[in-house]
């Protein structure tokens, strides 16, 4: 779709109220599908919206309503030029710089590797266009989101030197349903600009320690189980690997993330404890290690749903049936029974193993559902704190229980350390043991009391200061 456009005078006011309260017209640098999708979302917002192409009457299909002219002609009708093109492309910029003086340059690209040039494309286009005022924003979101997603809250960055285009851009972002955080001058331009090749930036220290404790596990339990069935026995159980192993490496890491989520809380509370204050800040690796239990508590969920999985498919595998099957005939041929008597302890037991069992997976899921955006916005802060911090020690107690419920008296037989090496769910217990005393420390009347009164803003060296102050007096 072909039209022309008159050239408006440049208006830095607020975006969407050009003169005469005709929406604003917005100009965007490329039609790709980023630039198809950002046009289609500024219509839908009630701004006027125009295409500049080198082929204006041959660029594919574009939203309907928006117009198309050459370069010169749409930077010479808009106040604010998208620039959605690769930084290979942005040589035919300069010889626009004078349709562009005095325009607001919102550069959106993004690099596939990091450091390929040697300055950021934004500062690269204001060399190009040094009368223009270049915005680096909103190049953390794709052409996917701005078409289909939900925008609403989604927080975006943006940079720049010129506060008065920043503002511009600002306004016209929030009426999108964004949410904007200045990073403050261009030369903040390459650290946004590296903000989308970041893969998974929270969850790497959380996949590390799930998969570094998945394959410690397993192995020691290779090393425990099948290895030493076959040496020690004759005996090739190898079968078990993949579902036997499987269940039980992974209920213990399931345990251990889990604990890992509140150990930095518990670590942080002591730590302000000792220091008789808040106001100083925490390590370096106990800020990054507090802003990844999320991620933690995610993974183990995971676990634990794979542990329920694995649990059910049990009584029909083939080894299961064969292995009943197989006592049964050998009980009629040899005209036999097996002398079975009801133990009241071994019942009561397996009845608390499976209902801590199921409570505590329970309660994982409603833990990991309040983790969900759309559930904990619903939630006061007091509502979200009760069940991310007390249901969340709760569920770190049954689980713990089910564990030791599991271990039973089996730590007190001689066959239990195979190698003199301990079981797995020995060691899984550690940490989450340590977790469950370090809380209940702290929920000690006296240690509460002035914990409570330093996250209230107390601190200790103030009132000893006053304390001197009274005494001199």
């Amino acid at each position: 779709m072909s039209g022309e456009v008159k050239p408006e005078s440049v208006f830095m006011g607020p975006l969407g109220m050009a003169a005469g309260h005709e929406p604003e017209l917005l100009c965007i640098f490329g039609t790709g599908d980023l630039g198809r999708s950002l046009g289609q979302r500024l219509l839908q917002t009630g701004y006027r919206v125009v295409y500049g192409s080198r082929r204006p009457h041959s660029c594919g299909l574009l939203p309907l309503g928006a117009q198309v002219l050459s370069h010169a002609e749409a930077a010479q009708s808009a106040s604010l030029v998208f620039i959605c093109v690769h930084r290979e492309h942005y040589d035919f910029l300069k010889t626009l710089a004078p349709q562009l003086k005095g325009k607001v340059l919102l550069d959106l690209s993004n690099n596939l590797k990091k450091d390929i040039y040697p300055e950021a494309n934004a500062a690269y286009l204001q060399k190009l266009v040094p009368g223009a005022a270049v915005v680096k924003g909103l190049n953390t979101l794709s052409a996917w989101a701005l078409h289909n997603g939900p925008l609403a809250g989604k927080q975006v960055y943006l940079c720049g030197d010129s506060a008065e285009a920043k503002q511009a851009v600002a306004e016209l972002a929030t009426k999108l349903g964004l949410s904007v955080l200045d990073r403050g001058s261009l030369s903040a331009a390459r650290e946004l600009e590296d903000f989308p090749l970041q893969l998974f930036p929270q969850w790497r220290l959380p996949l590390c320690l799930a998969v570094g404790l998945t394959a410690f596990f397993f192995f020691h339990l290779l090393i425990r189980d099948v290895i030493y069935a076959y040496v020690e026995q004759g005996k090739d159980i190898s079968f078990r690997i993949m579902v036997s192993l499987a269940n039980k490496v992974f209920p213990m890491v399931s345990l251990i993330m889990l604990s890992l989520c509140y150990l930095p809380g518990v670590l942080a509370a002591f730590l302000q404890f000792y220091r008789g204050t808040k106001y100083r800040r925490f390590p370096g690796w106990l800020d990054r290690w507090m802003l990844c239990r999320k991620q933690m508590g995610l993974l183990a969920l995971g676990f634990a749903f794979l542990h329920v999985l694995y649990t059910l498919i049990i009584p029909i595998r083939y080894s299961a049936k064969h292995k009943l099957i197989s006592k049964v005939v050998d009980e009629m041929k040899n005209n036999k029974t097996t002398p079975f008597g009801f133990d009241n302890t071994e019942a009561w037991g397996s009845d608390s193993l499976f209902a801590l069992g199921i409570l505590g997976f329970f309660l994982y899921v409603l833990l990991g559902l309040t983790s969900l955006p759309s559930v904990g916005n619903a939630l006061s802060w007091r509502e979200f704190t009760f069940i991310q911090s007390k249901l969340g020690h709760l569920t770190l107690f049954i689980c713990t229980a089910h564990g030791y419920i599991y271990g039973w008296n089996k730590f007190l037989r001689p066959s239990t350390y195979k190698w003199w090496t301990p079981p797995g769910y020995m060691l899984c217990l550690v940490v989450p043991s340590v977790v469950l005393l370090l809380k209940l420390l702290l929920l000690l009347p006296c240690v509460d009391r002035s914990l409570t009164r330093i996250r209230q803003g107390w601190e200790r060296s103030d009132s000893e200061r006053v304390e001197r102050q009274v005494d001199n007096f």
